[in-house]
């Protein structure tokens, strides 16, 4: 499985998930977890939003597919709901959600992958889905799911913890972008082009910040093994 942090292409998530993630939203894939694609790209198709402490993450809802009946997607409320009477994928996402706040159930684990660039794309890491709601955009409903860094992995019974030091806070689109221009899409140490990470300079544990690209760097998978937590 990836590293959240690390830098992949289309290819290698469907590889890793066993299935096409076209739609975006794709509810309970192979082992159980839900995957969604998100954005923040200019003219990106839906709005998502990081909080700013990089702890959560604001998921918009998917509009109806385009057809004959509905050649304007964005002009009609996102559906939750298809024609046959059955969850369409935001239906799927919003009752896992409602449960978890009504009954106090574990939370729908959800693994996040963001495109950066086209053809590049960065693993957010494993988050909770612990809300949903509808609200006005414009003239339209639209879904907003709510999503947590996790900080377990559900395996059945027991529960093991990853990545907490690591994995505690999300870099901002805008600094992996400027982050990926600056480094070249390379490793800054020996200029590897595949298999590279986002990595922090300074960890964020150390006091090292995730919202500014002067603390974040590009390393190969190598190099950033062999840094994993020390400051170089």
């Amino acid at each position: 499985m990836f590293e959240p942090g690390q830098i992949i292409s289309y290819q290698e998530m469907c590889h890793v998930e066993g299935a096409s993630l076209q739609r975006g939203m794709n509810f309970r894939l192979r082992g159980g977890l839900s995957v969604i694609l998100m954005s923040q790209r200019r003219n990106a198709p839906y709005l998502d939003n990081i909080s700013k402490d990089g702890s959560t993450l604001v998921y918009e809802g998917h509009d109806a597919p385009k057809s004959k009946e509905n050649p304007n997607p964005k002009s009609i409320d996102q559906p939750e709901y298809t024609p046959n009477n059955n969850f369409t994928q935001n239906g799927l996402f919003n009752h896992a959600a409602q449960t978890y706040k009504r009954n106090g159930v574990s939370p729908e684990q959800v693994r996040v992958y963001e495109k950066i660039l086209p053809g590049i794309w960065c693993y957010n890491g494993l988050f909770d889905l612990i809300d949903s709601w509808r609200e006005l955009c414009g003239k339209r409903k639209v879904f907003r799911f709510k999503l947590k860094i996790a900080k377990a992995v559900n395996l059945g019974a027991k529960k093991k913890t990853v990545g907490l030091l690591k994995h505690d806070r999300l870099i901002p689109s805008s600094v992996k972008l400027e982050v990926w221009k600056r480094d070249q899409g390379k490793c800054v140490i020996c200029g590897e082009k595949d298999n590279l990470h986002f990595d922090h300079i300074i960890p964020f544990y150390k006091g090292g910040s995730s919202i500014v690209a002067e603390n974040i760097q590009l390393l190969c998978a190598r190099h950033n093994l062999e840094k994993k937590d020390k400051i170089i």
